[in-house]
C-alpha cells in the first residue's frame, strides 16, 4: 500500500521521513496536541476497532468522557493508548483511509512512535524492557549457559517462572523463545552444495540472519540455506548486529540509526558483488526495507540495502516465478495452518508466505490474516500478556478449527503464541506442531538442515 519518502504523481499512499533529529519531535506540549486531532479523526472513524487494544482503549476513553467527545478526555489518560500499540503497523497499512497524500495526514503508528521517543528524551525512568530489547547482548550471554537458561525461563517451570516475573516483568504464563549454544554463523560454517543444474543457477544471496535465527532458532536461517543451494543460488551468512526493531518499539530512534549505519555499511560490499540480502524474520526485513529509509532518509547505503533486500519467502517465490524450482517437492500430511505475519503484511508484497506454501503439492493450506496478539517483547511483559491473549484469541480460533498438523508463520513468535490462545480455549485434541514457513518447506523437499 504505502512507499516511503515524499508521494508520487500517481497519489499513492506514502510515509513521511521521521523528523526525529528536530528538537520539536520531542515537543510533548506538540505531540499531545497532535495526538488530540488523530484521535479526534479516529472517533470519528473507527474502522480500527478489532486490530489491536489501542482502539478500543482510545474508544473506551471517550465514550465514558462526560461529553462523549475527546475534548472531556485528559491528555494525561492519553498513554494507555500508546502503551497498547505494537507498531505492527496495521492501521497504517490496511485501515485508515486517511494517510498521506490525504489532507488529514494520518500515521498512528509513528505517532506512537514519537510520544515514546519522547518519553525516553524527557528521561523516563529506566524499565526492564529496555533490557529485554538488548537481543544481542542477551542472546550472546544466554547461549553462554543455553541449557541453565532454557530451563529458567521454561513455562512450566513454578520454581524460576515467578521470580521472572517479579524480577524482570516477564509474564510467568508467557511462552518464551529457547537460546542455542551454537549461533547460526557457527552452525553456517559449511556452506551446503549447490545445485548447478537448478533453473536458479547464478543466483546469489547474502542471508542477514536476524537476532532471532542467531541466537534462538537458526534451524531457519538453515532451512533458508539449505532450499536456496538445492535450488542453485550460492549464499553467504552475515550478522553485522540486531536490526533495531526493539528499540524501536522502545522509542530508541538514535540506536536504531546506529544499528542502521553498521549493518548498511557491512552489507554493502555483498550488494556491490551482485548478493542479493534476504532476511527470514518479517520485522527484520520491513526494517530493512522501509523504517530505516525513513529515519536515514539521506544515507546513501540505508538507500542501497532497502532497494536489494527481499523478505525470505519473498525471495523464495520470485525464483519460482521467475526461473521455476529445482524438482523434488512434496506434499505435508495434515495440512497447514498459515498465520500471516503483520509485519509480513506491512512490507506491501502481497502474502509471500502464503504463495510459498501453495507451491507444495497435495498439501491443505489454510491463511489466517488476523494478528496473533504477541507483538514482540510487548507481548511477554506482565502487563500486557493478557491483552496479547485477548487481541490473537480470534486467530487462536481460526487456528483451532483448522485443526491442521502444523501452524506456521513467518514471526517466529506468532505460531507459539497462538498455540497459547488454543490451549486457553480448551479442548482435547492434540496441539499443532509450529514451524516456519521456510522449515516446512525444506521438509516437503526432504533437505537435512
Amino acid at each position: 500500500m504505502a512507499t516511503t519518502g515524499k508521494a508520487g504523481d500517481d497519489g499513492r499512499p506514502f510515509r513521511h521521513p521521521l523528523d526525529w533529529q528536530n528538537p520539536d519531535f520531542y515537543d510533548m506540549a506538540k505531540i499531545e496536541a497532535e495526538m488530540h486531532r488523530v484521535f479526534d479523526i479516529c472517533h470519528g472513524c473507527r474502522r480500527c476497532f478489532n486490530l489491536c487494544d489501542s482502539f478500543p482503549r482510545l474508544f473506551d476513553l471517550i465514550d465514558a468522557a462526560p461529553t462523549g467527545e475527546l475534548d472531556s478526555v485528559a491528555t494525561a489518560d492519553y498513554k494507555p493508548v500508546v502503551d497498547a500499540c505494537t507498531l505492527c503497523d496495521l492501521c497504517f497499512m490496511t485501515k485508515c483511509p486517511y494517510v498521506p497524500p490525504h489532507e488529514f495526514n494520518l500515521d498512528f503508528p509513528h505517532l506512537m512512535l514519537r510520544y515514546r521517543a519522547a518519553e525516553l528524551h524527557h528521561g523516563r525512568p529506566h524499565e526492564m524492557a529496555d533490557e529485554l530489547a538488548k537481543t544481542d547482548r542477551n542472546g550472546r550471554l544466554a547461549g553462554l549457559v543455553a541449557p541453565v537458561a532454557n530451563w529458567v525461563s521454561l513455562r512450566h517451570n513454578h520454581l524460576t517462572r515467578p521470580i521472572l516475573e517479579k524480577t524482570l516483568g516477564i509474564a510467568r504464563d508467557a511462552e518464551l523463545p529457547k537460546f542455542q549454544r551454537k549461533t547460526f554463523q557457527q552452525q553456517a560454517l559449511d556452506a551446503p552444495a549447490i545445485n548447478r543444474a537448478a533453473p536458479a543457477f547464478g543466483r546469489k544471496a547474502v542471508l542477514y540472519a536476524t537476532c532471532f535465527v542467531e541466537y534462538n532458532n537458526p534451524g531457519i536461517g538453515l532451512a533458508t540455506r539449505a532450499i536456496l543451494a538445492h535450488n542453485g543460488v550460492e549464499t553467504d551468512v552475515a550478522y553485522p548486529g540486531c536490526c533495531g526493531m526493539p528499540q524501536l518499539e522502545q522509542g530508541d530512534i538514535a540506536d536504531v540509526a546506529a544499528k542502521a549505519r553498521t549493518v548498511a555499511a557491512a552489507l554493502k560490499p555483498y550488494i556491490q558483488a551482485g548478493y542479493r540480502v534476504v532476511a527470514p524474520v518479517p520485522s527484520c526485513a520491513l526494517m530493512l526495507k522501509f523504517e530505516w529509509p525513513l529515519i536515514l532518509p539521506d544515507d546513501p547505503d540505508v538507500a542501497l540495502l532497502s532497494k536489494h533486500t527481499s523478505d525470505g519467502s519473498e525471495y523464495i517465490v520470485d525464483i519460482a516465478r521467475k526461473e521455476g524450482l529445482a524438482p523434488g517437492l512434496g506434499a505435508l500430511e495434515g495440512g497447514i495452518t498459515l498465520h500471516i505475519a503483520c509485519h509480513a503484511r506491512a512490507q506491501n508484497m502481497g502474502q509471500k508466505a502464503a504463495e510459498l506454501m501453495r507451491l507444495l503439492p497435495d498439501t491443505k493450506i489454510d491463511v489466517i490474516e488476523r494478528c496473533s496478539g504477541h507483538g514482540g517483547s510487548w507481548g511477554v511483559r506482565k502487563e500486557f500478556f493478557e491483552v496479547a491473549i485477548k487481541v490473537g484469541k480470534p486467530a487462536a480460533r481460526q487456528a483451532a478449527k483448522n485443526a491442521t498438523a502444523f501452524v506456521a508463520s513467518e514471526c517466529p513468535l506468532a505460531a507459539p503464541h497462538i498455540i497459547q490462545g488454543i490451549e486457553r480455549l480448551g479442548g482435547t485434541q492434540p496441539l499443532p506442531e509450529t514451524a516456519h514457513p521456510i522449515e516446512l518447506f525444506a521438509r516437503a523437499y526432504g533437505l537435512d538442515f
